[in-house]
């Protein structure tokens, strides 16, 4: 693969949204000069007990959107989310754009496809998505370049968007001293994360790094910005040179220890959906949950 010249004097607008309930950042990713925007990972909101769903951080986008007199054209997805609700689609619904994410999520489709036991009205062509993205593809937001890396590791289907000076990661990596996205979900790999990681910390040492998730390990202010040579140097997991031998026990050890995300049943089948809620035999919303299966 060969990784698109990175001009870090085009700087890309950048809004945050933190999600108090997942722990999740959203992203408004805007071109000064055209208005033309991104939602990078936005977040629908439920009450998992109740089966209540709301719609109040997607609409607090809407809102920063709307009041910025920004046009929504793309709705990307980092990888498919095991721990939060996708807002694509009524995001779409009340702004446009397109829904894009990795086309490996065909392996995703088929993995959890067997777990949760869908028949075959479940399309696993990656169809309900809009745009499906090949590492290495370049899309446009407005006038600004974005290029997409393939990052698997956490999932198959993981990426990184670059847009300027700014790069969207996901949850292949944590801010420095949060380390290192998880592995052991069906399609995980220690060692394709690894490879993955080893990708970003290739990259320019000023490019910007944008979390998915950041947690406040040991206490501190919520963060979601560092940058490639912080991560270089001080990444609790990868920084220091740590070797790949090294980086796959650590990980694996870590991960034995680990509680599956609460929403993991809604949010993989929904989010293998692009968002949509999936129905039962009478067409109303409906979740499944599979025993034994995780």
């Amino acid at each position: 693969m060969s990784i698109n010249p990175i001009d870090l004097s085009i700087k890309p607008d950048v809004k945050a949204f933190f999600d108090l309930n997942t722990n999740t950042i959203s992203y408004v990713v805007s071109d000064p000069t055209t208005k033309a925007c991104s939602v990078v990972d936005s977040v629908l909101d439920i009450n998992y007990a109740s089966g209540q769903i709301t719609y109040n951080h997607a609409n607090e986008i809407i809102e920063y959107i709307s009041s910025n007199h920004l046009t929504l054209e793309w709705i990307i997805e980092t990888h498919v989310h095991a721990d939060h609700l996708s807002a694509a689609p009524y995001l779409q619904d009340k702004l446009g754009g397109k829904i894009g994410i990795s086309k490996k999520i065909l392996e995703v489709q088929e993995t959890w496809g067997i777990i949760f036991n869908e028949g075959t009205d479940f399309q696993r062509d990656g169809s309900q998505f809009d745009v499906l993205f090949e590492d290495g593809d370049v899309y446009k937001i407005g006038s600004l370049e974005a290029f997409v890396i393939a990052t698997p590791g956490h999932t198959p289907a993981c990426m990184v968007h670059i847009i300027g000076n700014s790069a969207f990661i996901g949850d292949t990596l944590f801010m420095p001293d949060g380390g290192s996205a998880r592995v052991d979900f069906p399609g995980g790999n220690a060692e394709d994360l690894f490879v993955s990681i080893q990708k970003i910390l290739s990259l320019p040492d000023a490019l910007r790094l944008f979390m998915c998730h950041d947690y406040g390990p040991n206490g501190r202010d919520i963060r979601w910005e560092t940058t490639v040579g912080d991560e270089k140097a001080h990444n609790i997991h990868v920084g220091y040179g740590t070797s790949k031998e090294k980086f796959i026990k650590l990980r694996t050890e870590r991960d034995a220890s680990l509680a599956m995300p609460k929403l993991i049943i809604p949010a993989l089948q929904v989010n293998m959906r692009a968002g949509e809620i999936p129905t039962d035999e009478a067409g109303r919303p409906a979740l499944k949950v599979p025993i034994n299966k995780l």
